[in-house]
């Protein structure tokens, strides 16, 4: 029999002598194995499910054009369809997007000034779940309102709503300040329509004195379709479609606002790409309350992570570094008189390695497919979508827990390597 074949055999021998000690070792390394495979998945996947979940919540991005008046005419400016297509095919280009389009406009209901906006509802719908809808979204001679007005006005689902538009409300004044207040509150993920509505107010002053047609209440009749409430600005705006907002103003222009959800893995660079392209004559903004909170628990998680997989290594370490004890102790005798016969301390201790990098290859590798598992059910259950099996971290898994095993027979090893012969056959 050859070298090799005598000291596997040894081996062997040795591991089914001790099968109790055995099992003890492949358990610890299987342990330390799964919790650790199964938050590294959880690390990996759970920020990307994580991002989609807030995602739900809202845009992450949003683009205004960069002058709030049009030089060639005078009137507010907006974003064309031209533009919006091609600032859609940017942002898609670094990822997923959804997107809605706003185009607001001062109007007058019962002579009070409101801000109404004219948007897609597929699009609207889409991009904001967390958006509460009593009723329906608007469609053709229907409009959705925020709960704000409801209230104020005391208005239900399918009442009718008269609401009137008039030019001087929407001058490039008016529209200037609603843009400057768009542009400092899409830091804390609102749409800027706060502001705009005192600015509407503001035009009920002419010279000092109050507008001649501040009692006016004539206007274009609607119906209420819903009733939205989000809790935020949106509570404080008059939904319709584009065609209404085109026929109650008789004028048809560009979108004031683009919100994009952007599954974007760097934002900031996203932002500048947009904002160094100067011929677009647009500028975009991170939305930070929805950026700055999906940083904030991923952060948060992987901090946990490290954490946890310390504690962890640490406990695999103990556990696999007693169970080798154990092992070196009752093999006391038999180490003694390999000595005694000649066997070099270097030999043992690779045989005591050797053993040790099996039980953590055995464990690792049962324990990477329990830990998959388990991050898998976890998935599931909270996310409701699967995870698929990362190989590379697979074999990592594996290759750890053997290096865990080796590390922690490093002490009790160097002790059995140190065992007199002398004093143990003086024992026998």
């Amino acid at each position: 029999m050859t070298n090799t074949g005598m000291f596997f055999r040894m081996l062997f021998s040795a591991v089914f002598r001790r099968r109790s000690r055995a099992m003890m070792a492949v358990v610890a390394s299987l342990v330390g194995a799964a919790t650790l495979f199964c938050l590294a998945m959880i690390c990996i996947a759970v920020p990307q499910q994580m991002n989609e979940e807030m995602r739900a919540y809202g845009a992450n991005l949003i683009v205004t054009p960069t002058s709030s008046v049009d030089s060639s005419s005078g009137d507010k400016a907006g974003i064309d369809e031209a533009m919006v297509k091609h600032t859609t095919e940017m942002v898609a280009a670094k990822g997923s997007e959804k997107h809605a389009t706003y185009r607001y406009e001062n109007v007058r209901v019962n002579a009070a000034p409101y801000v109404m906006a004219g948007v897609d509802a597929k699009q609207v719908k889409n991009l904001n779940h967390h958006w509460v809808v009593d009723g329906s979204w608007p469609s053709d001679g229907k409009v959705l309102i925020g709960r704000d007005i409801a209230d104020a006005i005391g208005l239900k689902v399918g009442s009718r709503i008269t609401i009137g538009y008039r030019a001087s409300d929407n001058s490039s004044s008016s529209s200037s300040s609603t843009d400057s207040s768009s542009s400092a509150d899409s830091s804390d993920g609102t749409n800027g329509t706060t502001d705009s509505q005192q600015s509407s107010s503001g035009q009920a002053m002419q010279d000092g004195r109050v507008s001649s047609d501040i009692m006016d209440t004539s206007g274009t009749e609607f119906r209420v379709a819903g009733i939205v409430d989000t809790g935020g600005s949106e509570d404080s705006i008059i939904y319709a479609t584009n065609a209404d907002v085109n026929k109650l103003t008789g004028v048809t222009r560009g979108v004031d606002v683009i919100e994009y959800s952007a599954g974007a893995s760097d934002l900031n660079a996203l932002v500048t790409s947009i904002n160094d392209m100067t011929s677009m004559h647009v500028k975009a903004q991170q939305v930070t309350k929805i950026t700055a909170s999906d940083t904030r628990i991923i952060t948060m998680l992987q901090t946990l992570f490290w954490i946890v997989s310390l504690v962890v290594l640490v406990l695999t370490l103990v556990g696999v570094g007693t169970t080798i004890s154990s092992i070196v102790s009752q093999r006391r005798n038999e180490i003694g008189l390999r000595k005694a016969l000649g066997a070099s301390s270097s030999a043992i201790g690779v045989e005591f390695y050797v053993e040790s990098a099996m039980y953590g290859l055995i464990g690792g590798l049962i324990g990477t497919a329990v830990g998959y598992g388990l991050a898998q059910w976890l998935c599931v259950a909270v996310f409701e979508r699967s995870i698929g099996f990362n190989w590379w971290l697979g074999v990592a898994s594996v290759l750890l827990a053997a290096l865990v095993a080796v590390v922690a027979s490093i002490p009790p090893v160097h002790r059995a390597t140190r065992i007199d012969p002398a004093v143990v056959l003086r024992e026998e």
